[in-house]
């Protein structure tokens, strides 16, 4: 990649678009940038940056399942599992098998699910799992006494992290919704496989989250003030590679995050959502970036497993395709990946959608990483699915039904609580 000169920083950076060429930010590109930079680049500064992580990209169950049950069946101390969804289908009895041997043998295992994302599965499954010494519990349980908003606040995080020393994190839920076709529903997915200081930071969202689920009051203030020792003496973990990683829970914070570094590119913007909903700051500044010249294109659904959202999504297709974004449908199934990467070196892998809920409701996580190696490895595996989409044109989409486009504004109204 790049050198980058000293020059005076901005006095402030903002993450939203503003009018005119991309703004220069005191950036010159030659051949060895060290990635700590491109993390300052293209990363707001209040994110903090752990170095020295090695990272994996794991494309769909077919990668990423025999990966993470290697990872439990090798687990010597502790296993920690976190998703939102936990079915009790072909996958869901072969990790409930890989967790139970795991409990047996001694190992402490940890496993949360949402209540309401798994609330097909069968609850004898769980109970034969706590039998077998793994203290498996769901978030939230449904409840109409609590409100509403008990309802929505929902934990789509999708974590496992296993001794400390390695960790996944990305879209992909234990269910055969991700088996490879013929044995399951072939879901396009993406996950992360990491090692190194940021693994301790993955773990440290799980338990933050199992706290303020399961303990109240005195015990959770006991345990905040040992957690607290705990990590003064603790150190993270070794460095492993050269990835500079960014692990962000806030909701708010990972949408930051994508519109910093859109703001910021220079070349090329790719996007897989697999619910795009977006809110006007996300429009404005895709729109600015392909104005400005940069490459900006959306992998997106053409056949969603939410079909109102499918009809929300196309709601923004025409202003985008003004403006010189290009659109991808997925016609392989279901496309359920959250990934994105700029300039072909920052990048993101997570939970997160570009979506209502996500943005207002959900427990998400999502790691975001600064590296042209990994970049380059999601960036050619974005081109690669293009290639067997179908892409939008501005003309064609124009003429689509009367019907279609008064049913598009209707969703779009409801757009806020879909």
């Amino acid at each position: 990649m790049a050198r980058i000169e000293d020059r005076p920083a901005p006095a402030e950076e903002r993450a939203e678009p503003s009018s005119g060429p991309v703004p220069d930010h005191g950036v010159v590109w030659s051949p060895s940038v060290p990635n700590r930079l491109l993390a300052r680049y293209y990363l707001p500064r209040s994110h903090s940056v752990l170095q020295g992580n090695a990272c994996r990209l794991l494309r769909d169950g077919v990668e990423a399942y025999p990966a993470m049950l290697e990872a439990i069946r090798g687990a010597r101390r502790y296993v920690r599992l976190e998703t939102y969804m936990f079915i009790t289908d072909s996958v869901g009895e072969l990790f409930g098998q890989a967790l139970a041997e795991a409990a047996e043998r001694g190992v402490h295992v940890k496993v949360l699910y949402d209540a309401v994302g798994s609330w097909t599965s069968r609850r004898g499954f769980f109970e034969a799992l706590r039998q077998r010494g793994v203290d498996i519990r769901p978030f939230k349980p449904f409840s109409l006494n609590r409100g509403l908003r008990h309802l929505l606040q929902r934990d789509h995080r999708k974590i496992l992290v296993v001794d400390g020393e390695v960790a996944f994190v990305g879209g992909v839920n234990i269910s055969a919704h991700w088996a490879p076709v013929g044995q399951g529903g072939g879901w396009r997915d993406d996950v992360l496989r990491i090692e190194g200081p940021a693994v301790h930071e993955l773990e440290r969202r799980f338990l933050a989250t199992w706290r303020m689920a399961f303990q109240q009051g005195v015990d959770r203030m006991r345990l905040r003030l040992q957690r607290r020792l705990r990590l003064r003496l603790r150190r993270p973990g070794p460095p492993r590679g050269g990835v500079c990683l960014s692990v962000l829970s806030s909701r708010r914070s990972i949408h930051r995050a994508y519109l910093h570094a859109i703001a910021r590119a220079r070349r090329s913007v790719l996007i897989a959502a697999a619910y795009f909903v977006p809110d006007r700051r996300m429009v404005a500044v895709l729109r600015e970036a392909a104005q400005r010249g940069v490459e900006v294109h959306l992998l997106l659904n053409g056949r969603s497993d939410h079909p109102f959202l499918e009809h929300a999504t196309r709601a923004f297709y025409e202003r985008l395709l003004e403006a010189g974004v290009r659109i991808f449908e997925w016609q392989r199934g279901v496309l359920h990946a959250k990934t994105a990467v700029v300039d072909g070196v920052w990048g993101t892998i997570g939970s997160f959608n570009l979506e209502r809920l996500s943005l207002a409701f959900n427990h998400e996580v999502n790691a975001v990483f600064a590296d042209p190696r990994l970049g380059r490895s999601v960036e050619e595996s974005f081109r690669n699915d293009c290639g067997s989409c179908r892409e939008v044109n501005l003309t064609e989409f124009r003429r689509r039904p009367l019907w279609q486009k008064l049913l598009e504004r209707v969703v779009y109204f409801f757009r806020k609580i879909l």
